[in-house]
Order: structure tokens, then sequence, then C-alpha cells
């Protein structure tokens, strides 16, 4: 059974890249606030901000190698009412500064947008030193801190563009590589509430990031032997949609957790706290198993670290005979 089939409702349109859609949304979101200010540590490029800066030369802030003095940077800017976006990898968006995250955004609830790109193992040839696989543990254990993490170029434009209307601080998680664009373009981002993109009966298939692709390929050839799974889309990682996750769990009696990032501290983790606390089911994850990464094409890293659509269909097997 092929995907397109089984998900009427997301036709593939192309690819994109998840970076593309982030640089999309900032321009719109400048268009419609004044106040919406673009900080870049010298990766314009990468980050594909320059239709904002085009719009906005007066509004754009080139900060240099400097990632840590940027994010004090957009603190101070957030107190006189400006609402910054900052742009980088997203290694250097978090392990680099995460005392000033910590001290001078998440402590005092500034109102930064903290955006970053070529994160997980799709950065692909850069190698270990620049695939971050902690950050979304990083940033979802500062209080107050909210975390996105979306699959496709729709859903990363329109979440950049959802949280420029949102108060607090956001972490905002996107990639390189082109990847299939699936999600409706007109459809409403909205932070913390996942997207139901099946139902099922047998296992429930959480996934995020460009693992809900995956997920949507190994659903399919599940479907095919006769299992059936529901799929949602877990976008916003915190604050979670526990609601509608413990819902799917209690009427399927069985989890998978599907992320482009360490099995320690990610969705997986959030999702079995959430399990623990309220309704314990067997789980498995398809996650990087605490490693690092290497150099490499982005498929072929996601097939050996076990991010593979085979390896996300092999999971939910063995979820299902649990």
């Amino acid at each position: 059974m092929s995907s397109s089939s089984l998900f009427p409702n997301f036709p593939v349109t192309g690819k994109k890249s998840t970076r593309d859609g982030f640089g999309a949304g900032l321009a719109v979101a400048g268009d419609k606030h004044d106040n919406v200010v673009a900080l870049c540590a010298d990766l314009v490029g990468s980050l594909k901000m320059e239709a904002f800066i085009e719009a906005h030369p007066e509004r754009f802030f080139q900060m240099g190698i400097s990632e840590a003095n940027m994010m004090g940077v957009a603190a101070g800017m957030a107190v006189t009412g400006h609402v910054p976006f900052t742009g980088t990898f997203a290694n250097f968006s978090t392990g680099r500064v995460y005392d000033q995250i910590r001290q001078s955004i998440a402590y005092s609830d500034k109102n930064v947008k903290i955006c970053a790109s070529h994160a997980g193992l799709t950065l692909g040839e850069d190698g270990a030193t620049h695939q971050i696989l902690e950050d979304i543990g990083l940033m979802k254990m500062l209080p107050g801190m909210t975390v996105i993490n979306p699959c496709d170029y729709n859903q990363t434009k329109a979440a950049t563009i959802a949280i420029a209307e949102h108060h607090g601080p956001v972490y905002l998680r996107f990639g390189r590589p082109s990847w299939p664009n699936f999600m409706p373009e007109d459809q409403p981002f909205e932070v913390g509430k996942g997207i139901l993109m099946k139902e099922g009966t047998d296992v429930s298939v959480f996934a995020t990031g460009h693992m809900v692709w995956q997920a949507m390929e190994a659903v399919a050839k599940l479907e095919a032997e006769g299992v059936s799974c529901e799929l949602i889309n877990i976008h916003t990682i915190k604050p979670l949609d526990e609601e509608l996750i413990l819902r799917s769990a209690k009427k399927t009696g069985r989890v998978v957790t599907c992320e482009e990032h360490n099995r320690i501290g990610g969705l997986g983790d959030a999702v079995a706290q959430l399990m623990a606390r309220n309704h314990p089911v067997p789980q498995e994850y398809v996650a990087v198993d605490d490693s690092f990464g290497e150099s490499g094409k982005p498929e072929q890293l996601l097939d050996k670290y076990g991010l593979s659509i085979d390896d996300t269909a092999d999971a939910i097997r063995r979820c299902v005979k649990r």
C-alpha cells in the first residue's frame, strides 16, 4: 500500500527543505508585524533569511560568528518590545550558547524565538560535530521554553508565522535536506496541538520532524500486512499534547515514538513519562541509540543509525507483538 492512498488528506506536492519553510515564514512574519526583527550568526544563506532582509533591511542584524552575543542582544531587544528571531545551526543555537539561553532568555521569560537549522543526522556531510542530537532534550528541560519540530516545508512556514504571535521563548528546530512536502498549505499551526494523520486500532505512532514522513511510509507497509496504525504528528514537543496522546494510547494499548534525536531526552522520553504517570503501555523508540553521528549522505545516515522507513516499520512490528 502506498502512503499517497493511505493519507489522502496529505498529498505529496514535491520536495523542499524545512529551512526554506522557515525563510518563507520569517518573511511573512516580518510583513505582518513591525516589531519582528531577525539576527543571524553569519549564516544568512543557510537559514534562508534573504527575503526578510530584502523587505526589511533595517530590522536585520548580522551578528557574525558570535552566537553567545547574539542571544544576549536578542534578550535585550525583547525587553524593548521587539520579537527577535535568532538564526544559526542547531548545534550553535543550543549547545554553544546554553548558558546565555538559560540565564538571559528562559529564566526571565524573554520573548525570543531561537530558530535552529541543520538539526539532526540529516545535516549530512558536516559530521558529528555539527549533527546535534541532544538539542530537544536541552531545550525542553528549560522551564517555560516551547519546543517545536515541524515535519515539512509547509508546516515549518506555518510554525514560523505562528510563533511571532506566541508570547515567550521558543525553540524552533528544522533541517537542511530537501524533504517530501505533504502538510496542507492552508492548515493553521496550533502550538501544543498534535495532528491526527490517520486513525488506527493496533498501535499508536507518534512522530516528529523529518520522521513524520518516515512513519507515514512505514505505516503504509504495516497496513498492507494487516496492522492498523494510528499516526499522530507531534510537531510541538513542549507543551506536549497530552490529551491527544493519552486518548490514542488508551485506544490502541501500544506506542511507538519516532524522532531524529538521541533516544534519551527527546520525544520518546516525554511520551514515556506521560504514559508512566497516566497509562503505562508497551513502547518502542525509533531514535539514535545514544551515540554521535558521522559524515555521510542524509539517507545513508538514517539507515545506519536506525531511522529508516524499514527500521520504523520493524519497531512497529515489535511493539505489536508485545
